[in-house]
């Protein structure tokens, strides 16, 4: 299910980056850059367990069960190992550190101007994860690292979310289609 809610993000940010292209130019490389950081941060935060696996005495079957783990169930990994996949998930998900990275790329205006198209992916991840993971689900520490606590929003992995995430993208997709053709 949480390969489901990373495709998911992808999707979005990626449809988000083709309907802004409708309004100034965007170009193919920014579009992917945008799905690409609409999907990181869901992923940035299983390197030190990748690397634990490959290099430090896990197994790929520890990465998988994590990956794929409902809060409480994740394998028992070494201390530094968990501490550092959670503060990169906090990191990743924090609004306060994006938008720092994105004011400190707005004082230069030749990076602003190729890099403001892919960072909308990471912050509509941000944004739609702070309403999309309930407190039993891993809340997005949105506050980071003022705070770890996070919004008790829906729970995304809910089958009636799902169903009506993907409509929603589904009809998304329709209409960007349909204003192309008009």
């Amino acid at each position: 299910m949480a390969l489901m809610d990373i495709v998911a993000h992808g999707l979005w940010a990626g449809l988000g980056a083709v309907w802004l292209g409708r309004q100034r130019p965007v170009s193919r490389k920014q579009i992917t850059g945008a799905v690409v950081l609409g999907m990181l941060p869901d992923v940035v935060h299983l390197l030190p367990v990748a690397g634990w696996a490959v290099f430090g005495g896990g197994t790929a079957a520890a990465l998988a069960t994590y990956a794929f783990a409902m809060p409480g169930a994740e394998p028992a990994m070494p201390v530094l190992v968990t501490e550092a996949a959670h503060h990169l998930h906090c990191m990743m998900h924090s609004a306060l550190i994006a938008a720092a990275i994105g004011w400190l790329l707005s004082r230069r205006p030749e990076w602003w101007r190729v890099l403001v198209v892919p960072l909308t992916g990471w912050w509509l991840h941000v944004g739609i994860d702070v309403f999309t993971h309930s407190a039993e689900y891993y809340p997005s520490p949105v506050l980071y690292p003022i705070t770890q606590k996070g919004f008790d929003g829906i729970a995304w992995n809910a089958p009636w979310f799902l169903l009506a995430n993907y409509a929603a993208l589904a009809l998304a997709a329709c209409l960007l289609w349909r204003g192309r053709q008009g």
